[in-house]
């Protein structure tokens, strides 16, 4: 289910880093020897041979993360991003891993689509990316895609990601058809009637602005919705970008009731309120929008408990000349993929707010297990998944340093902590800085 283009693994020792895998227990300073992009030992002191050697005194090496949201605009949007640039700026950002979501020109909907992606992954990804199909032909929301057919051809999972399946019993018939594919769906919760025209969360800042507002019962409802579907069928399913106080409430209930739901946010849900709003930077516009100060608090609190699982970026990248509009004509959607850990750290680590070791979990184990994809993990045997991070370091965002074909980040400007200093993706240092 992920595709990359083929070069030789490594042979490296990284010295003296600590050893950080919160899934594992493991938090010790050691050395890690990477035989033919394998760990083939931890210790201290460990001999070289003739392997190349990363210093890492005072860096922080960690299983690598995984992304389950991205887009790579290709086919159809090239200008803003392709699948070469996007999962170069993955490598930069941490990720040995990366899912692209379906809504391209054409939709990822048929075989013939979904073969050319995989072909052109295996041609020009620097680190291993695989592709969700659409749930329903066109994202039209009319008729199932040959869902059988698409998994069989590699999907990875099935999603609307942007548009909901509004009709319940279209949503009913995919989870039945994921019984028989065992390929995740992942939905993008929205009852349009009562988001339609929605620029901003409704609340008191929208009504100062005089912005149209998007309420977070939008959210909320369909929300509700499909975790009654999965556990009337009994299916797996995976709740994209929350955002509301609500659906937290909805997937704790789900998950304590023993169906298995998962559930992701992002980083500038995380970090940012509707206040953000007030600068009319069209970068801070986003489906979902930011929300009230109550709903980040009931995002934090459920990736601290376990409720949401995973820490998604839901990369969009747009054109300059797309988001250099007044706000309310702008699209939705930021950037994330190189800036998702160090928003991260520097917003909820460093404060006292959340622990390293969950950030951690949540950027890595917890997205690669809602998709049964390979769990990145430090541990003789194991896949060479990893990144070495440098917590000391401050830096500023700036468009120059993006390897991003897009530059609309929420981030441009501001001060952060916490540098990603190499990324071994699939056994192969794919990103050194």
């Amino acid at each position: 289910m992920l595709f990359r283009k083929e070069t030789s693994r490594e042979n490296l020792v990284v010295r003296g880093a600590r050893v950080l895998d919160p899934a594992q227990g493991v938090d010790e300073i050691l050395d890690v020897r990477i035989d033919n992009g394998v760990v083939a030992a931890l210790g201290t002191e460990l001999e070289p041979n003739s392997h190349r050697v990363l210093e890492a005194d005072g860096l922080v090496l960690a299983p690598a993360f995984v992304d389950t949201h991205v887009h790579l605009r290709t086919p159809g949007r090239e200008d803003e991003e392709t699948i070469a640039s996007g999962t170069a700026a993955a490598a930069a950002g941490g990720f040995c891993a990366i899912l692209a979501m379906p809504n391209t020109d054409p939709v990822v909907d048929s075989r013939a689509t979904l073969g050319s992606l995989i072909e052109t992954a295996r041609a020009e990804a620097e680190i291993p990316v695989g592709f969700l199909a659409a749930i329903t032909k066109g994202q039209t929301g009319a008729e199932l895609t040959e869902m059988g057919e698409l998994a069989d051809a590699g999907a990875a999972g099935f999603t609307d990601d942007g548009i909901p399946v509004a009709s319940p019993g279209l949503m009913r018939r995919a989870l039945q058809y994921s019984a028989v594919t065992r390929r995740r769906i992942a939905v993008h919760c929205e009852e349009p009637t009562l988001s339609r025209g929605g620029q901003m969360h409704e609340g008191e800042v929208s009504a100062e602005l005089g912005f149209a507002g998007y309420p977070s019962v939008a959210e909320s409802l369909m929300v509700e919705r499909d975790l009654a579907l999965a556990a009337y069928e009994r299916q797996p399913i995976h709740v994209l970008h929350l955002s509301a106080w609500e659906s937290v409430q909805a997937l704790r209930r789900a998950r304590g009731a023993g169906i298995e739901a998962t559930g992701e946010v992002t980083p500038h849900h995380l970090c940012l309120t509707d206040e953000a709003v007030r600068s009319l930077d069209p970068n801070v516009k986003m489906n979902p929008p930011l929300r009230s100060d109550s709903d980040r608090t009931a995002l934090i609190e459920g990736l601290k408990d376990g409720t949401v699982t995973c820490i998604a970026t839901d990369h969009a990248p747009h054109a300059r000349h797309e988001k250099e509009v007044p706000f309310e004509a702008a699209p939705f959607g930021v950037t994330g993929l190189e800036t998702a850990f160090a928003a991260v750290y520097t917003h909820l680590v460093e404060p006292g707010v959340v622990s390293l070791e969950t950030i951690l979990e949540r950027m890595s184990t917890g997205p690669a297990r809602a998709y049964g994809l390979a769990e990145p993990h430090i541990a003789v045997g194991a896949p060479a998944n990893l990144v070495l991070l440098d917590l000391r370091a401050s830096y500023s965002i700036a468009e120059g340093t993006f390897h991003s074909r897009s530059v609309n980040s929420w981030l441009l400007g501001e001060t952060v902590r916490g540098r990603v200093r190499a990324t071994i993706a699939d056994g192969r240092l794919v990103y050194s800085s």
